[in-house]
């Protein structure tokens, strides 16, 4: 099951994990080492002013300081994983993701952003989600996700509550009429 990479997993609506009932999340890299990726639509108290504020950077120049940090899952949540548009080459710690965009952990991203210099579309999340080979593709065989190709629409355009709405819509689907049944013949 390679090529999860850029595709969106979305909940199926029997999943009762507190940690991913009715989850959006975007997969960041999947491969024979396992899977890592960030909760897309939960938005946390902490807007982006104030994490700037704890971390004591300057944010006098940042458009986008009302912005909501989402929780991006229950692995490493004392970290900071910024996705955004555009390319990894431009910042220290980073990877790309998807054709234009990029998973960036390092502390540049954020001191550019809070000067306006960073990238236009990103999304900051604090934690992260993680699978270990193979676990991933039987949660799917087990009919837990469904998936479908990322979009900027849905990562950057779309309020964080309605991303996973607007995920299931590119597939034609309305995740409240699914079944908690695979269609296993």
């Amino acid at each position: 099951m390679q090529g999860l990479r850029d595709n969106f997993l979305m909940a199926m609506p029997h999943l009762e994990d507190e940690n991913f009932a009715g989850s959006l999340t975007y997969i960041c890299d999947h491969d024979d080492n396992g899977t890592l990726g960030l909760k897309l639509n939960q938005p946390m108290e902490l807007t982006l002013e104030a994490l700037f504020e704890q971390l004591e950077i300057d944010a006098s120049d940042c458009p986008s300081l009302e912005t909501p940090v989402l929780n991006g899952g229950p692995v490493h949540r004392e970290r900071g994983f910024i996705l955004h548009a555009g390319s990894p080459e431009h910042w220290d710690s980073s990877i790309r993701t998807g054709e234009n965009r990029a998973l960036t952990t390092s502390m540049d991203i954020l001191h550019a952003i809070a000067a306006g210099r960073g990238p236009e579309q990103f999304l900051i999340c604090l934690g992260c989600v993680g699978w270990e080979p193979d676990q991933l593709a039987q949660e799917i065989k087990d009919n837990t996700w469904l998936t479908v190709e990322a979009s900027d629409e849905v990562l950057f355009r779309t309020p964080a509550p309605a991303r996973l709405e607007t995920a299931a819509s590119h597939l034609g689907v309305d995740l409240s009429l699914l079944s908690r049944e695979a269609g296993h013949g």
